[in-house]
């Protein structure tokens, strides 16, 4: 194993996937001479040349566009978007001509695509936006939401190698944080979430920045005695619904972090999976949602600190259903 900060894992399988299959390309806005900017696409013009790794003008549509086209002509392309809030610009290309490609055509063609998009938390209320929810909704879309160094990179390979498209969320938040990685590669399966920590009183469910939220308030609530369950779903579609059926089963409370806004987010969901199973009669508390109250993103970091979920808002969550 070796250490890898969450960015270094995410660069690595790209240099990685890119020396095995020159069908790889990667294009977006300040990828290539730049390195991306966070540095994650750093270096990798340098090494596979100007027709693989290349800038694209400040036209989401386009190149959204253009990587549907290569994928239908048999390359895998890896699109940045940089921020989740500009996925609303090429909808169209990724709702409608991503994911509707091996339906419309009968199966006969399928459309390997990644578009990579960061999720920005705070001080801008368009570039601020969690919209994981959106595409969740779309069939033919699969929705990638990695917390840990490990997962971004075994995740992202295998992403690439899907034949499907793949919209692979990455937190901004998350860019710094260490965590160990195989030196060999590997891939980890779409579909699978991950055990971030056993406990027996309230189970937490969460995706991206808001695993380390729930870990810290699960260590801080734990000096009380209260013993939380932190379950990384690491991929929203498909979902891992046994691993939340699971757990739930054994703790009987639910508490869903989500750093999008609550009302029709992704938590919902989860919601659903528990109240259309079995496991919804082991219920001793109503569900409690951590989200977004439902305003956007403000430009002011004092005012962020109301409308970001935090630790301090998981810990008032799992007071709430245990005190039901």
């Amino acid at each position: 194993m070796k250490t890898l900060t969450y960015g270094e894992a995410i660069r690595e399988a790209l240099f990685e996937e890119m020396a095995s299959d020159d069908r790889v390309l990667v294009f977006g806005e300040d990828v290539a001479g730049y390195g991306g900017l966070d540095g994650v696409t750093q270096g990798l013009q340098k090494k596979f040349g100007t027709e693989r790794v290349f800038d694209t003008p400040i036209s989401e549509s386009g190149f959204a566009g253009m990587a549907v086209g290569a994928a239908l002509m048999g390359m895998r392309p890896v699109a940045e978007m940089q921020f989740s809030g500009l996925l609303t610009v090429p909808l169209d290309q990724i709702v409608n001509s991503a994911a509707k490609a091996r339906y419309v055509h009968d199966g006969a063609m399928s459309c390997p695509l990644v578009i990579r998009s960061v999720t920005y938390p705070a001080g801008n209320a368009y570039m601020g936006q969690s919209l994981e929810a959106w595409v969740a909704h779309v069939p033919g879309l699969k929705v990638v939401t990695p917390s840990t160094p490990i997962d971004a990179k075994g995740l992202l390979l295998t992403s690439i190698r899907d034949p499907d498209p793949v919209v692979f969320f990455e937190h901004k938040s998350l860019y710094s944080n260490e965590g160990l990685v195989p030196e060999e590669t590997y891939s980890i399966p779409i579909g699978e979430a991950s055990l971030a920590r056993t406990g027996s009183d309230v189970t937490i469910v969460a995706w991206l920045n808001m695993v380390p939220a729930a870990l810290d308030a699960a260590k801080e609530l734990a000096l009380e005695g209260i013993d939380l369950e932190v379950i990384d779903l690491r991929t929203l579609i498909p979902l891992d619904e046994e691993a939340i059926t699971r757990s739930v089963s054994k703790t009987g409370r639910l508490v869903i972090a989500q750093e999008a806004v609550t009302r029709a987010g992704f938590g919902a969901e989860v919601i659903a999976v528990v109240a259309n199973s079995d496991v919804v009669h082991h219920l001793k508390a109503p569900v409690e949602r951590v989200g977004n109250p439902g305003v956007p993103i403000p430009h002011s970091d004092r005012l962020n600190n109301h409308i970001i979920p935090s630790k301090d808002d998981l810990i008032a969550g799992v007071r709430a259903v245990l005190s039901s």
